[in-house]
């Protein structure tokens, strides 16, 4: 049986962890590597890390705040945001990364993905996508289209087809950012999420929605997502009150879920 991942993602700006509803008017939260040491004492499963303002900004990703970050945990560490080329990539990975996310400058350049597999090996790259609904046609099929710059800029790929060529290029595993669902703590995209599974066969992250322990249960259920974020569960302000990692864990293992138990 397949142990399912949760993980912490923080979307970065300046040193800070910040949470947004639909990618918009991210709300401070505090100190990037003060989180994360919270996290881990919490025991979540991975952290990803995503330097939010780096490709519309057209910089390279914020190195000094990643290696503060790396230096508080001791678990599967992703970082993103602001990578376009290999030196990048290299630098990340020095920095403490185990696991190189890349979105907009995959779409600009999808051969960053197979450099990437063939320097690193496919199990160091993530393919990150930013999805939302629209209507269906003969150029989107799906009905999801494939966002870049933050959820800022749309680019008439449909997200489907964009994750097979992703998988075939050699990235090893694939994170589904749903824009319409995203901090709404209304649940995962579902349909999403099972169109997905049904095109990939390399391991799949939902991001997107997750409000309470039901909306895990749910997506575990009902997809083949190997994997979930549930940031706003665990430090948005605007939860009602935020969720221990080891209630969303006792909660899922109740319900035959298999996730990594909390150590004693």
């Amino acid at each position: 049986m397949i142990t399912k991942r949760l993980i912490a993602c923080f979307d970065i700006i300046g040193d800070r962890v910040t949470k947004a509803v639909k990618f918009q008017d991210n709300i401070d939260v505090g100190p990037a590597e003060d989180l994360a040491s919270v996290m881990y004492d919490e025991q979540i499963d991975e952290l990803i890390f995503y330097d939010i303002t780096a490709s519309a900004e057209k910089r390279r990703i914020n190195i000094e705040v990643v290696k503060k970050v790396a230096a508080r945990i001791f678990i599967p560490f992703t970082v993103g945001g602001g990578i376009k080329n290999l030196e990048d990539m290299h630098e990340a990975l020095k920095a403490g990364a185990e696991k190189i996310s890349i979105d907009s400058m995959a779409v600009r350049n999808p051969a960053i993905i197979k450099e990437g597999a063939l320097a690193f090996g496919s199990q160091c790259i993530v393919l990150s996508t930013q999805v939302k609904r629209t209507q269906k046609s003969l150029k989107i099929p799906s009905g999801y289209e494939v966002y870049i710059d933050g959820a800022r800029l749309a680019t008439g790929m449909d997200a489907i087809e964009w994750i097979k060529r992703g998988q075939d290029l050699g990235a090893g595993e694939i994170c589904i950012n749903s824009i319409d669902n995203d901090g709404t703590l209304s649940g995962y995209d579902i349909e999403l999420m099972q169109m997905a599974g049904e095109a990939v066969s390399v391991p799949l992250i939902a991001s997107g929605g997750a409000g309470k322990p039901e909306h895990l249960k749910e997506l575990f259920s009902k997809t083949a997502a190997q994997a979930a974020i549930i940031s706003s569960m665990l430090y948005s302000p605007r939860m009602e009150r935020n969720y221990k990692v080891a209630e969303i864990k006792e909660y899922l293992m109740k319900e035959n879920i298999h996730v990594r138990p909390i150590r004693v």
